[in-house]
Parts: C-alpha cells; sequence; structure tokens
C-alpha cells in the first residue's frame, strides 16, 4: 500500500505539554480584534468557557471590544488567563476569571454562580471548552479517555446552560462551540468528533425548546485553528502540516473564528437560532 504524502509544512514544528501554553507557541496566535468595536455589545454581560486562549480568548476581547462584561472559566492555565483579562480590561470593561475543572456538575453551578454574583444576568452564554487526545486505533480508547472526553466537551455544555438560564431573560443567546469534524469525522479524535456531533444535536433540539423563551441557540463548527490544544495534542510532525490540507492551506487564527460569534450574538441577527456558521478554511461540508 502506498504511503500517504506527508503533509506541507505550514507551521515550526512544536510540542507542549498538555493544556499548552498560547505564550510559548510560534508563531503566537492572534486574538485581537480586526476592527475597531462600536459598542454593539455595550452593557451585556457574557460568559465564555474555556476563554483564557484560543478561540476563547479572541471571542472575549472582540466581545469586550463591543462592550461586553466578560467571565472566563478556564482550566488551571494561570499565566494564559491573567494575561487574557488584563487584555480585555483594557477595553474598559469589567472581567472576572474562574478557575474551574467544569467536566464536573459542581463546578459548572459555582461558575455561573460566581457569574450571576458579580454581574446579575448572563445575556450571552458561550460553550467552548474542549480536550482531545489523538488515538490512531481506536481500540486504544479507553473508558476513562471517553468519559473525560465527554464529560468536558459535552456534560458541561448541559450542565453550565441548565444553571445559566435561571439568569438569562428574553432576547440572550447561547452559542456552542462545535467542529468540522462533526460532519465529516476524525480517524484519530473519534471520541472528540463524536462530542462534536453531539453538540451539534443539542444545539438544534435546544434551540426549539428554548424559541418559547425568547432565547436563540446557535453553533460554530470551526475548521483547523492554531491553538494551545493543537501543539499540546499532537506530535511535533503533525503540527508542523496542521491546517495544510484545507483549500486556504494554512490553519485558522482565532480572531478570525471569533466574528462568527459575534454575529450570531448581535440582535440585530435575531431571526438565527438552530443554525451553525461555518469558518473553516473553504472546507465544504453538509449542513
Amino acid at each position: 500500500m502506498a504511503k500517504k504524502n506527508p503533509k506541507k509544512v505550514v507551521n515550526p514544528p512544536q510540542r507542549q505539554r498538555r493544556p499548552g501554553q498560547e505564550e510559548k507557541m510560534l508563531p503566537i496566535p492572534e486574538t485581537d480584534p480586526v476592527s475597531k468595536g462600536s459598542e454593539k455589545l455595550k452593557g451585556k454581560n457574557v460568559l465564555i468557557t474555556g476563554g483564557d486562549s484560543g478561540i476563547g480568548k479572541a471571542v472575549a476581547k472582540l466581545f469586550a471590544s463591543e462592550g461586553a462584561n466578560i467571565s472566563i472559566s478556564y482550566l488551571n492555565e494561570t499565566q494564559d488567563a491573567s494575561d487574557t483579562k488584563a487584555e480585555i480590561q483594557a477595553y474598559g470593561v469589567n472581567c472576572i476569571l474562574i478557575r474551574a475543572d467544569i467536566s464536573k456538575e459542581s463546578n459548572c453551578k459555582r461558575v455561573v454562580q460566581k457569574t450571576a454574583d458579580q454581574f446579575g444576568s448572563i445575556d450571552v452564554l458561550i460553550n467552548n471548552i474542549a480536550v482531545h487526545w489523538e488515538q490512531k486505533e481506536f481500540t486504544d480508547i479507553t473508558t476513562d479517555q471517553l468519559i473525560k472526553t465527554f464529560a468536558t466537551n459535552v456534560y458541561s455544555y448541559f450542565w453550565i446552560t441548565r444553571f445559566a438560564l435561571e439568569y438569562m431573560n428574553k432576547g440572550a443567546c447561547i452559542i456552542n462551540s462545535s467542529s468540522v469534524t462533526a460532519y465529516r469525522g476524525s480517524d484519530a479524535l473519534i471520541d472528540y468528533a463524536a462530542t462534536k456531533g453531539a453538540i451539534i444535536a443539542f444545539t438544534r433540539s435546544l434551540a426549539a425548546n428554548l424559541v418559547k423563551k425568547g432565547i436563540r441557540v446557535n453553533a460554530v463548527a470551526p475548521g483547523p485553528v492554531w491553538t494551545p490544544l493543537i501543539v499540546s495534542s499532537f506530535k511535533k510532525e503533525k503540527v508542523a502540516g496542521f491546517g495544510s490540507d484545507v483549500p486556504m492551506k494554512r490553519p485558522g487564527q482565532p480572531n478570525e473564528i471569533a466574528p462568527a460569534y459575534l454575529f450570531l450574538a448581535l440582535k440585530e441577527n435575531s431571526y438565527m437560532t438552530g443554525q451553525v456558521l461555518h469558518p473553516n478554511g473553504g472546507e465544504i461540508v453538509n449542513t
């Protein structure tokens, strides 16, 4: 059998310990908003899980540039979280950090309660946290890994949302982070892809359930994006070629993905619910 052609090198080969640090990546992910904000979210209160780096950080900064107050939950990346908070506060908004392992239900309740105690209400909830472990053989996916992946990537979305709804009013919205893998699969990230497919079903079902309350629910399904998750999950060689197989021949930057979340959060787009946006570098997927 002929060997697959190696992926084109588009990133410097590198590897970090999980969960990875943004400041040690080469190049450092781009998270600054591409354009100047115009107070479209002024006074809104936003909770973002996994908002300390990567896509979550870019979304937090973009929303802050539009005048939103930001609450971020993170696992243990204290330096990334501290840096992100400082960058957010530079926009003149409030920002709180909540360290928590939200693969546990009690911690999800604590994250929501601390956010509500600080801000009073939650106008936008962004379920964004995710983990994955590469396993080339399906049989190497252990039960412990399977449970951890689903608890982090799916259960936390259920739990955070359930607790947050108490503080969400008509006009609020929920945005869930899925992935292109929900549509095309991934032979080495089978459990991860399964969670991302579950998030699509969760989004569409919850949208139908909450429409009567005037709360919109949508999702974003990014393609390959340059984040700490990548350099802490894959071998150096795979990191070097990460993103080279999409039509644009490169991974996306977090600040190229964040505008999709802003679009879904704006009141101007109040007719959007149960939908998925696909910033993925040109890959065509069935929606």
